[in-house]
């Protein structure tokens, strides 16, 4: 794979403000690198889960084990489509979209844990493929999505942070990984 050159981390005007949060967790570094090595951090936490851990819920109301794995990548579709259209050029506005609609309607406590992480691979093998393969003009290209501008190099960041965000939340409340 070509290595893609990732200009510096976004500046607040490359993203909306609500995915500064995410953007903050994500580490300095290399970031194509990292996105490689959370994605093998992430199968490894969750794929020795049994079988009746993916359906837990750590309170009324909140998302199971499966449902997280399954917005996760639901999320870094629609980040990295952006990603795709900012990249090439097109600059026609892009909708949100309501992950609290999605996690349902993708019913996902229906599916095998290990196919909801199978996918979850998948997603992120595409995402790399299309972000290593980037010239370097492309990361600074904008496209408006929900109604602000944002980079490609800020979805690059937006998909790392949510799934750090994630993991975290499934170490610390649903007592994934010890």
């Amino acid at each position: 794979m070509t290595t893609a050159v990732l200009p510096a981390r976004p500046e607040a005007g490359e993203f909306a403000p609500y995915y500064g949060g995410y953007i903050a967790q994500v580490p300095d570094g290399e970031l194509l690198p990292l996105l490689e090595q959370q994605i093998r951090e992430t199968l490894a936490l969750l794929a020795p889960l049994p079988p009746e851990r993916a359906a837990y819920r750590y309170a009324p109301g909140k998302w199971s084990v499966a449902e997280i794995v399954g917005h996760l990548a639901d999320a870094e579709r629609i980040f990295t489509h952006r990603a795709l259209r900012a990249a090439r050029g097109d600059e026609t506005p892009l909708p949100g979209f309501d992950e609290n609609a999605y996690v349902p309607a993708g019913e996902f406590d229906r599916r095998p844990l290990g196919e909801l992480l199978a996918e979850l691979e998948a997603v992120r093998r595409s995402t790399l493929c299309l972000l290593h393969g980037l010239p370097p003009d492309a990361w600074t290209r904008r496209v408006t999505a929900n109604n602000h501008p944002v980079s490609v190099r800020a979805l690059a960041y937006v998909i790392a942070g949510p799934e750090r965000h994630h993991v975290r939340v499934l170490r610390e409340r649903y007592g994934v990984g010890g």
